[in-house]
Formats: C-alpha cells, sequence, structure tokens
C-alpha cells in the first residue's frame, strides 16, 4: 500500500479538527466571525500557533497595490480562509487559490460552517516554485 504524504498534513488535518470540533458543538446559521472566534478558541486549546485576520500586502508587479485579511495565518505555513454559506462554489476556490499566489504560500485551507457538514477543500500552490 502506498500513501501519499500532502505538505502540512498533520497541520492542516489538526486544523480541520478544530474545524469539526466548532461545528460539531455551534452547529450552522451563525456569522462567519462567530465560527473564526470560536476556532481561535479551540486552535488555542489545542496548542496551535496562529495570527488571526493577518492583513497581508498585495503585489502586482512588485508595487504594492492593496492589502487583504486571511482569516488564519497558521503556523506561518498555512491560509485558512473560512465561510458561513450554504454552498461553496468555484468562485470561493479561485479566491483561495489568489490568495495563496499572492500571499506566496504553499497550502490553504477553505472551511465552511454554512451547511449542515461542515465542508472544508485543501488548496496546493503549484506555481508558487515556479514564480521564485
Amino acid at each position: 500500500m502506498i500513501t501519499h504524504a500532502y505538505k502540512h498534513e498533520e497541520l492542516t488535518r489538526n486544523i480541520i479538527g478544530c474545524a469539526m470540533k466548532v461545528h460539531t458543538a455551534m452547529g450552522s446559521g451563525f456569522q462567519e466571525v462567530i465560527y473564526q472566534r470560536c476556532l481561535a478558541l479551540e486552535m488555542g486549546k489545542q496548542g496551535i500557533d496562529f495570527e488571526r485576520e493577518m492583513e497581508m500586502s498585495i503585489f502586482y508587479d512588485s508595487t504594492q497595490v492593496g492589502t487583504r485579511r486571511v482569516d488564519f495565518l497558521v503556523e506561518n505555513k498555512v491560509m485558512v480562509e473560512l465561510k458561513a454559506i450554504t454552498q461553496l462554489d468555484e468562485v470561493h476556490y479561485a479566491q483561495c487559490l489568489n490568495y495563496l499566489k499572492a500571499y506566496k504560500l504553499e497550502i490553504g485551507l477553505l472551511i465552511n460552517f454554512g451547511s449542515k457538514r461542515l465542508t472544508f477543500k485543501r488548496f496546493h500552490n503549484n506555481k508558487l516554485h515556479a514564480d521564485l
């Protein structure tokens, strides 16, 4: 049996585990900020190092053109974007990939608390090594 290890697999698994605990306790129907606060508490209890709503610069052609706040930057390795909507759509996936590229990060998680069951998707910035 061949197993494929993903970059930061244990860390992303732990983040998703924290999100599952939050969703089990809170259910769906709250605003995103409520889940963000709960996830911060749960990751803190689990000893996961993170920055919440960290403002990051967006560049075009080496010029800063704006900023964007990432919901969580976990251990300076994994970007976590939260949603509280009924269903994730392609635009949310594109947003997550664009943030990974803009922040020059390799791994991201998109976690949605808005549906009956917690949904999440892991993203990998394949262009990171090609662009550097």
